[in-house]
């Protein structure tokens, strides 16, 4: 059977941001449990990187105008002959609450950015092997805490960021869903076409193709590469068939 790689590419700045979050937010918990210097250093990382990003722009007003916004495109739909009306106002609600939820949560990650231990790991992060135990006694320390008692510590960390979480995972769902995956073929290893205000660019490639794309866009229009993984012998076929979704 043949091996399908996904990849994604957004098409604004606010969606590479949600992206990005998405993919620190999943290293998050999977450096759990933290059990040993590796994970821990994964954990904090994940943690450093994320309150970088939202030290770059307010996270929250953007996602609670996305939650609003998808709000009102539903209610466009209770009007359509043949829709689900029920299903509709279901996920109405579930956007109403979360959006609700993100107004009374205090500024993004600001719980973590003022704990004390968090930020002295943080500060060492930055220095190659910064986090090691004679530069960072405080964590080697934490790492022989009683196993249960680091993990309640964590899960308070991490309950800190679940409004944004939950907010975050939905709206990329239904950005996501929006776009239907199509066949699509390339000439010459190139494909461009209308974005039409879109948000994400889905592909799917085959592995063996042995080939990645380099995008290139915005939410009007984009333009595709596709380039060989071995840059040396690697060949691009004169026509290529992938999957695309403009979502």
């Amino acid at each position: 059977m043949s091996t399908v790689i996904l990849f994604e590419y957004p098409l604004n700045e606010k969606v590479r941001s949600w992206l990005r979050m998405e993919y620190l937010l999943l290293q998050l918990s999977g450096s759990q449990p933290v059990n040993d210097p590796v994970a821990a250093l994964s954990f904090f990382r994940s943690i450093a990187d994320l309150l970088d990003i939202f030290d770059r722009g307010d996270m929250r007003a953007d996602l609670v105008k996305e939650l609003e916004r998808r709000q009102q495109k539903l209610e466009s739909w209770l009007n359509v002959s043949g829709v689900d009306v029920a299903l509709v106002s279901e996920l109405q609600q579930t956007l109403k609450h979360h959006s609700a939820e993100m107004m009374t949560v205090p500024r993004m990650g600001q719980q973590l950015r003022e704990d004390r231990f968090i930020s002295q790991v943080r500060q060492r992060l930055s220095i190659p092997g910064g986090c090691c135990s004679f530069d960072l006694p405080t964590l080697q320390i934490w790492l022989h805490l009683p196993e249960d008692v680091r993990q309640q510590q964590v899960d308070e960390w991490c309950r800190t960021l679940l409004p944004l979480k939950e907010s975050l995972l939905l709206v990329l769902d239904l950005i996501r869903q929006s776009g239907t995956f199509q066949t699509k073929m390339s000439l010459n290893g190139f494909y461009q076409d209308n974005a039409e205000d879109a948000d994400i660019l889905r592909l799917k490639i085959r592995a063996e193709d042995a080939l990645y794309p380099q995008i290139s866009g915005h939410k009007n229009r984009y333009a595709i590469r596709f380039m060989p993984v071995d840059s040396e012998g690697g060949q691009i076929p004169e026509r290529l068939e992938f999957e695309l979704a403009c979502c």
